[in-house]
């Protein structure tokens, strides 16, 4: 009886399925990582490199799965829910989503339908596809970041407001979903360390003016954004909902 409690401490989400999108690297490669650890069956969403996301399929602790899409595309969307429609989803992280300057009167208007297609318009409507698939009382998590809720330098305003729109779908999703007893809820983090922040942080005067900003004096790494994850994911987050939790170092308080 012991061994069985441990066990189930250990791996809190045996038996549930997630979702994951943009599973391949960075901050998504370490949730599914973080999730198959502890007990959950994966389904790892990609959009470009087949090869990262089979080698992050292989580093699982359990089942994997792969699916391909591009989420700015409404037809890719349905079609890959198309290929899963015989699954039951317990989890769904919506983490896709892209980073990059748009500088006010030089941003090209593809480049605002790019961020704001994955961002904001991606989220919405995977999590809408997501829905018939999803078990009562399920946990749908959304990557935020703080910079949807303070201004930031860098010339990233886009980028901030497609995170605040995430953040607002969170409140709005944990009261519509309630009645299903589908707890909704975004992490925010800060500087992390990813290949996506690597040309960003590899700048001396950014890192430093970063470093600085911190009060715990380091940036924050994949494994602390998927920890903060798979506790929304278990039962002790079960009175937890509408909440963006803020997973910065103290960078932003």
């Amino acid at each position: 009886m012991e061994e069985k409690t441990c066990h189930r401490r250990d791996q809190p989400l045996t038996g549930r399925t997630a979702l994951i999108t943009g599973a391949s690297r960075g901050i998504g490669k370490a949730i599914a990582q973080r999730l198959s650890q502890a007990g959950a069956q994966i389904i790892l969403h990609y959009h470009h490199d087949h090869a990262a996301a089979q080698r992050t399929a292989e580093s699982m602790a359990g089942p994997a799965r792969i699916v391909k899409a591009d989420l700015r595309q409404i037809a890719e969307i349905d079609a890959m829910f198309l290929s899963l429609a015989s699954s039951k989803l317990d989890i769904l992280v919506n983490n896709a989503g892209v980073w990059f300057q748009t500088p006010l009167g030089s941003t090209s208007h593809d480049e605002v339908d790019e961020l704001l297609d994955l961002n904001v318009r991606g989220v919405f409507l995977v999590t809408q596809a997501a829905l018939p698939l999803f078990k009562d009382g399920g946990r749908i998590i959304n990557i935020s970041s703080v910079a949807g809720r303070t201004g930031i330098s860098g010339k990233r305003s886009l980028y901030g407001a497609s995170k605040a729109a995430v953040d607002s779908f969170t409140r709005n999703w944990a009261l519509e979903l309630a009645p299903r007893k589908i707890l909704v809820n975004a992490v925010a983090p800060g500087y992390v360390e990813t290949d996506m922040t690597a040309d960003h942080l590899a700048k001396p005067d950014v890192r430093e003016r970063a470093l600085n900003r911190h009060p715990l004096g380091r940036l924050g790494n994949t494994e602390e954004i998927a920890d903060t994850v798979q506790f929304l994911c278990s039962d002790a987050a079960r009175w937890i909902t509408g909440q963006s939790i803020n997973v910065s170092g103290g960078f932003v308080i």
